[in-house]
């Protein structure tokens, strides 16, 4: 990395603390009229965020909108008809033994923040997370990724259109432009990306005790039983599964089918597939609703969880052309898949999905439970009972009953992870929370306190207190 990056990234963050006092006394106005410009500049510039999205991985704009951009207009139109109530003192009741002092919790701006986002949803997932931020009051450097060069360059020209130095900063760049602000003392990190990753950004964060938010992956199951409606499962599914080719952190890693159902069930998704991303006579190849994967790295270790899904004797259902010089793959479906195979213990993060048949409910809870915990678990059920049974007995992110993913775009829902899928929330209030310490604030009395018979000296009298006092609890 050359030295003079270094050198703006040591002045940047330098400029940042400078300015934090100035940032803490904005009135909360000023936050508002941040966020309406980042409304603004949105709208006005649409067609550029669906153009670099496309120039890299030929994302459909439609797609763009729906998932990307939806999602951070949706954050800022909370964040800013609701700021009053989330940055207002929280009244704490007193009790017994604090009868006469005042309490209450102040949120307040943790201070300066680094996010680095991904690749998968380079928008949102930038820009989503600075709108909490900022909506909580902090300064922030932001890092997007060097794997969607067009889209985080449009991030970088988006924000210094919109904020002054020492409020909000952009780095383009690789590993190294991280490793060097993860060196930094950030009174916050907040990190989207793979588990392996995130326990690096982890690490760094413990050298300078900075707090972290962690939104990472995993393996995300779904469970179809007998009593689902299994047309709509498979639409739904679908969906989830290969929208952005697969290349989502909450879709659906691999499917746990009832025996009795699964041949219906193959038959419906291969329908269900062809009709949502290659309709009206479309190939895969010629579909504009069908996105590429990220770049050559990617599709190399996708085409080789593959090739060692079918050496361990897996078959496909479902397939087709697969090309690497448009970073092509056709939609998979496999079954027979063994659980040895490389394909049931890593993330696929792309357009392959393994559908497993199962005989019962324990052995599905069984199979959920010996994998690390996941970002999100949907369950396509009829019956109450065996919902109940699977949300009760196993952990997750989050659960998402007859849909798929689409709980990340309710922005009244905490998003997050458990463990291996992450540390923390995200959106809405909980966005805010999460780049906010809640400083509890407690006023005393003034003349005689329920605390002042326990001062020292220890008498007999304040001994037989004591004893009195401690049967109340």
């Amino acid at each position: 990395m050359e030295t003079s990056i270094i050198d703006l990234i040591s002045q940047a963050f330098k400029s940042h603390q400078k300015s934090l006092l100035s940032v803490r006394r904005e009135p909360l106005s000023t936050r508002k009229k941040y966020l309406q410009k980042l409304r603004d500049w949105i709208h006005e510039n649409r067609s550029l965020i669906h153009l670099a999205a496309y120039n890299d991985f030929q994302k459909p704009a439609v797609e763009v909108d729906g998932t990307e951009i939806f999602h951070v207009l949706s954050e800022i139109k909370l964040a800013v008809s609701s700021l009053e109530t989330w940055a207002q003192p929280r009244k704490v009741d007193a009790p017994i033994t604090m009868l006469g002092t005042r309490s209450y919790l102040q949120p307040e701006a943790r201070g300066i923040c680094l996010i680095i986002s991904p690749w998968n949803y380079p928008f949102s997932l930038a820009i989503g997370p600075l709108v909490s931020a900022i909506a909580a009051g902090n300064s922030v450097i932001l890092k997007p990724s060097e794997l969607t060069p067009h889209v985080s360059a449009l991030i970088a020209r988006m924000i210094q259109e919109i904020f002054p130095d020492g409020r909000v900063s952009v780095f383009e760049g690789g590993a190294e432009v991280s490793q060097h602000l993860l060196k930094l003392p950030f009174d916050h990190i907040f990190f989207t990306g793979s588990p392996s990753i995130g326990k690096q950004v982890m690490k760094a964060a413990a050298e300078n005790l900075s707090s972290v938010t962690l939104e990472l992956g995993g393996k995300s199951p779904t469970i179809v039983t007998r009593s689902a409606n299994i047309k709509e499962a498979a639409q739904r599914i679908a969906v989830a599964k290969f929208v952005n080719n697969g290349q989502t952190c909450v879709a659906p890693d691999y499917i746990l089918v009832d025996e009795h159902a699964m041949p219906l069930f193959i038959e419906e998704l291969k329908v269900q597939v062809k009709k949502h991303f290659a309709s009206g006579g479309e190939s895969f190849e010629t579909s504009t609703s069908y996105c590429r994967i990220v770049n050559q790295k990617h599709f190399s270790r996708l085409t080789e969880l593959l090739q060692d899904a079918l050496y361990h004797g897996a078959r496909i259902e479902f397939g087709g052309k697969v090309d690497q010089a448009s970073r092509l793959i056709h939609p998979v479906i496999l079954s027979h898949v063994p659980e040895q195979s490389r394909i049931m213990n890593e993330e696929i993060f792309g357009p392959i999905l393994p559908v497993i048949p199962y005989t019962d409910l324990d052995s599905v809870i069984t199979i959920i439970n010996s994998k690390p915990k996941a970002l999100a678990l949907y369950i396509f059920t009829q019956h109450e009972k065996e919902r109940k049974k699977i949300v009760q007995e196993t952990s997750s992110g989050a659960v998402c009953i007859n849909d798929c993913a689409i709980h990340f775009l309710h922005h009244n829902l905490p998003f997050g992870g458990v463990n291996n899928s992450g540390l923390g929330n995200s959106h809405g209030y909980y966005g805010f929370l999460a780049f906010s310490h809640d400083k509890p604030v407690m006023k005393q009395k003034r003349g005689f306190t329920t605390i002042q018979p326990f001062y020292p000296p220890y008498t007999a009298l304040s001994r037989k207190l004591m004893d009195w006092f401690l049967k109340l609890f």
